[in-house]
């Protein structure tokens, strides 16, 4: 049996993506109140947002690996990553008005920002073009 190095590339990013998918998501109904606080206030029930949020990455890591569903669930994870990605900007502006931020978790929070296209791209490649 000849397994390309691309296939086997390819089996890791995606177990990978299930992995982190899965843990995030999980994450969402194991401590609830810390996802809730980053959601922005103009949703208007920040805990269904975390709880729907977690179902559809851990439904999306689940769909990855299976592979009539992968690209499907590629591009619903992405399209979540979209969705998410003004509770990071809303997660940064709070710390910032906040006088009790480090300097470090601020940087954090700025690093932040450029890793969910890094993911788009990541998921893009290991489940949507694949």
């Amino acid at each position: 049996m000849n397994i390309s190095r691309h296939a086997m590339s390819n089996t890791a990013s995606t177990f990978g993506i299930a992995a982190l998918f899965l843990i995030a998501g999980a994450g969402h109904f194991v401590i609830p109140a810390w996802f809730d606080r980053i959601v922005p206030a103009w949703i208007a029930n920040a805990r269904m947002a975390t709880y729907l949020s977690g179902v559809a990455e851990i439904a999306g890591a689940l769909g990855v690996l299976y592979a009539p569903t992968r690209r499907a669930a590629g591009i619903g994870l992405i399209a979540l990553l979209v969705a998410v990605y003004p509770a990071n900007i809303n997660m940064l502006q709070m710390a910032r008005a906040s006088a009790q931020s480090s300097t470090l978790y601020l940087a954090i929070l700025w690093l932040r920002l450029p890793l969910q296209p890094l993911l788009i791209w990541w998921v893009y490649g290991a489940a949507v073009r694949g």
